[in-house]
């Protein structure tokens, strides 16, 4: 064969679509915040860095517990847990992993700064025994502590070290090393990372569960695409191979196009507002020394101006699931007798107000954002008559995700009156959304917190299901929390989010209920 002919041939093979069906292109409707392991609590964020970073242990394609960096565990006593961790392990710029890396990662996660703490808020501290074992105590029995250890991300001490990041950034958008730059041992290490453009990742060669893996992407590249019109066009002209969400008006269109189909599945992920509590003065009432939120009977009042059902057929085209739950239906502690709502009812609402005090209502600002949940722009925008319909003048006040978030939580102190937000935790325990969302006292709590909503029973039962290990007593105590907050209105649910992926074919892709993209669960083949 001629030297030329044998060129052509072999450019013709790097061609063929065998070869570029390893290349997985997906897009979202936001960009991760960072890629600090122990920044940005926030799903999306996690999602993607857990294809980086690994913890002690992991969930498996069913959201199974299974080993990762620790192959092996036991209980010494109540609240000693002894680890064995892998050996032959090494971080992505090939620094061995040893239990000085567990016992740094433990320090740094759970510092003033960490915006993951709540993962390791019930850890005492963390001891060595040896390069390959360490022992964990915990202020008291902790029967959620495996599940947390999944998002206990093991960071490198010696790389953390050399590049001035041994603590992580507290503002959203602050800016270190750590923040556009990893050091994983997870299967997948960055590229390139250009925020809000692009972030390419490649698999790790010297990963340790490479015998087992399940994947055969050589390059996965994810795109922020906020808008939903855009985002589907990506996905039907070929240039991403998976688009999620997609707008619930979209599904028909998408599962109309031949090699493209929409996987839809029920969310572990509650939409939900929730409001100023803790002010004596409301942001939007200055001089006035009054907060209606501080009045039961105005959440009430405005719980009962809702109409999910609008929501739910007009907005989100019957692809959402109303809820009077701040717990989605899956996770532990979830109890059905708690999912209905209020009614909604207007008259109600007037009602209430006027017997707080408010008969000509109040004004308040709306924060949402435009680029997380699904459809949430139009939520807010759906939210903003049905208020004034009571009397509540409502201003709606649109950001993208990481403006709505720095504006509205720690430390920005909580600068909102009313807010948008969804929450679904990624530890499957109700114990994970009561401490993030719903309460404030105890280490680790809050930090979703932003209307500061406390109510003193309520943190009495969720410290007792903390170290309650009876599945019995501790299901008794999550369904006794339930149900004080509801009593209370201590945030208003609106429904349980679905899972919309638009998926072209040939691509092997199995979501959790927690929407998360793992991409050594992804095949591609064409």
């Amino acid at each position: 064969m001629p030297r030329w002919s044998r060129s052509v041939l072999i450019l013709g093979l790097l061609a063929t679509p065998a070869s570029r069906a390893q290349v997985f292109r997906y897009a979202s409707s936001g960009d991760l915040i960072t890629l600090d392991p122990h920044s940005g609590e926030e799903q999306l964020t996690i999602s993607f860095k857990q294809n980086i970073h690994e913890g002690l242990v992991r969930f498996d394609a069913n959201l199974e517990l299974e080993p990762a960096l620790a192959v092996s565990w036991k209980i010494v006593d109540p609240v000693t847990w002894r680890f064995e961790l892998r050996r032959g392990v090494t971080f992505h710029d090939g620094t061995p992993f040893t239990a000085d890396d567990v016992v740094f990662s433990f320090a740094r996660q759970k510092s003033k700064t960490s915006a993951t703490v709540s993962y390791v808020s019930s850890i005492k501290s963390v001891r060595k025994l040896d390069d390959f074992s360490v022992e964990y105590v915990t202020d008291g029995p902790d029967p959620t502590l495996l599940r947390e250890l999944v998002s206990h991300f093991i960071v490198s001490k010696k790389w953390c070290e050399a590049h001035g990041t041994t603590e992580p950034v507290v503002a959203m958008n602050e800016e270190t090393y750590a923040t556009r730059h990893e050091n994983g041992t997870g299967p997948f290490m960055v590229k390139e990372r250009l925020p809000d453009t692009r972030t390419v990742l490649v698999p790790y060669p010297g990963w340790w569960d490479v015998p087992h893996k399940q994947f055969n992407i050589t390059r996965a590249e994810f795109r922020p695409i906020a808008s939903a019109a855009t985002r589907l066009g990506a996905l039907i002209s070929g240039e991403v191979d998976l688009a999620y969400p997609v707008a619930p008006q979209d599904v028909p269109r998408v599962e109309g196009q031949h090699g493209l189909r929409v996987i839809k599945r029920p969310e572990l992920r509650v939409v939900f507002l929730g409001m100023d509590v803790w002010r004596a003065e409301s942001l939007d009432m200055p001089g006035s020394g009054k907060n209606p939120f501080r009045d039961v009977r105005v959440r009430r009042a405005l719980y009962q101006a809702i109409d999910v059902e609008a929501i739910r057929a007009k907005v989100m085209r019957g692809m959402a699931a109303p809820t009077g739950s701040m717990l989605a239906e899956g996770v532990y502690g979830y109890d059905p007798a708690l999912r209905e709502r209020l009614p909604f009812d207007q008259a109600s609402s007037r009602r209430l107000l006027a017997e707080a005090g408010y008969p000509d209502g109040f004004p308040v600002t709306l924060d949402c954002p435009n680029d997380r949940y699904i459809n949430d722009e139009a939520i807010c925008q759906s939210l903003v008559p049905m208020l004034a319909r009571v009397g509540i003048q409502a201003r709606l006040n649109l950001q993208t995700k990481s403006k709505h978030f720095d504006k509205i939580l720690k430390p920005s102190n909580n600068n909102t009156s009313l807010y948008l937000l969804g929450y679904g935790t990624v530890t499957h325990d109700a114990l994970g959304t009561f401490l993030a969302v719903m309460t404030l006292k105890g280490a680790g709590s809050g930090f979703w917190n932003a209307g500061r909503y406390s109510n003193p029973r309520m943190e009495e039962l969720v410290q007792q299901a903390r170290v309650e290990m009876d599945p019995e007593k501790r299901r008794a105590l999550l369904g006794e929390i339930q149900r004080v907050h509801k009593a209370d209105v201590g945030h208003i649910p609106l429904h349980q989010q679905m899972i919309l992926w638009g998926v072209r074919e040939g691509v092997e892709v199995n979501p959790d209920q927690r929407d998360m993209v793992l991409l050594r669960f992804v095949s591609v083949r064409r």
